[in-house]
């Protein structure tokens, strides 16, 4: 590997050091522990590329009509095997319809995005993995993210970067290659308060309600219009990819519903993307909603169910909620 002339050598923690010295012999600890090493793996597979063959050819559909890639399939049977072995009760993935019963004594559930951003396979945009880790219980994933324990995301860009929680603070971790682990980079990481960096879809603009459209149109007026400041404007079309760089930089993330007809809630699943997203951005002093109420407060109506996401830095976050509820 390359020598920057400011590196050092690499003597961090490993994740399960950091795990068994935090979380002994949990059982939530181990099973994080085995998603992130599962991640490790799906890493491998993308820096090949189309070598072995095309991660992004169509190989099937999923429940909600969207087009499953190779990569997809492999990354959720990848996934299926990883957590049956350890021990988990049932899976909700983003790749199957219904439930999937993997231990029926098991006391933990997971629910699971296993490639976020799969629309830009190959193309070396950021893909990633969000889940989250509940207790089993008679309500399986038909409750609301306070019932989460644990969640975590991993961000497959130029490094291969995990942030995760067990409810004690947004820790972050980095793929160390030479030894085929995590290792920690940062406990207790806090986002920026405020950023003026925004993360949203111009294009869906004549479709927004209006409350949103006067919010985006402000931020385009920059210092001449209402909120007095000039902003960037990000936008990678992956979820977990905004999210890295607004966790390390701050900023706001924005996908409310729209008038088009399956867009009325919004594109991103509710139990699988954003309450681990709500659970992490939580932890590190950041927010998420909907618009109207915390992520985490929302009782599922269905087990895809979409919704409306809006994340980031709590000033950011807090400015777009004043125009949501701004009846003038």
């Amino acid at each position: 590997m390359l020598r920057l002339p400011n590196d050092t050598d690499v003597n961090a923690e490993t994740l399960q050091a950091y795990l068994a010295r935090q979380h002994g012999a949990s059982d939530t600890a181990a099973v994080l522990q085995a998603i992130a090493d599962a991640t490790g793996v799906l890493a491998d597979r993308l820096a090949a590329g189309r070598l072995p063959g095309d991660p992004g050819e169509v190989v099937g559909t999923n429940e909600s009509g969207d087009k499953q890639k190779a990569l997809d399939v492999g990354a959720h049977l990848h996934m299926v095997e990883v957590l049956r072995a350890a021990g988990v009760r049932q899976l909700l993935s983003e790749e199957a319809e219904e439930i999937i019963v993997l231990n029926p004594e098991g006391t933990l559930d997971v629910a699971i995005d296993p490639i976020d951003g799969s629309g830009s396979i190959g193309t070396g945009a950021p893909l990633g993995t969000l889940f989250s880790i509940l207790p089993a219980s008679d309500q399986g994933f038909l409750c609301t993210g306070r019932s989460v324990i644990a969640a975590g995301y991993v961000s497959f860009g130029h490094s291969t970067d995990l942030g995760f929680s067990l409810g004690n603070g947004l820790h972050l971790a980095v793929f160390d290659r030479a030894t085929g682990v995590f290792r920690m980079l940062r406990e207790n990481h806090q986002v920026p308060a405020k950023s003026r960096t925004l993360a949203f879809n111009a294009s869906n603009a004549r479709h927004w309600p209006d409350a949103v459209r006067r919010f985006s149109d402000d931020v385009l007026k920059g210092k001449e219009g209402r909120l007095g400041e000039n902003y960037n404007m990000r936008w990678l079309a992956s979820a977990v990819g905004e999210f890295h760089r607004i966790l390390l930089q701050g900023g706001l993330f924005f996908y409310p519903g729209d008038r088009r007809p399956g867009y009325e809630n919004g594109r991103l699943r509710l139990v699988y993307e954003a309450v681990p997203i709500a659970f992490l951005i939580e932890q590190g002093g950041g927010k998420a909603t909907d618009g109207q109420t915390p992520i985490l407060d929302l009782m599922p109506e269905s087990l895809h169910q979409n919704i409306p996401l809006i994340f980031g830095s709590p000033e950011n976050v807090d400015m777009f909620i004043t125009y949501c509820t701004d009846n003038t």
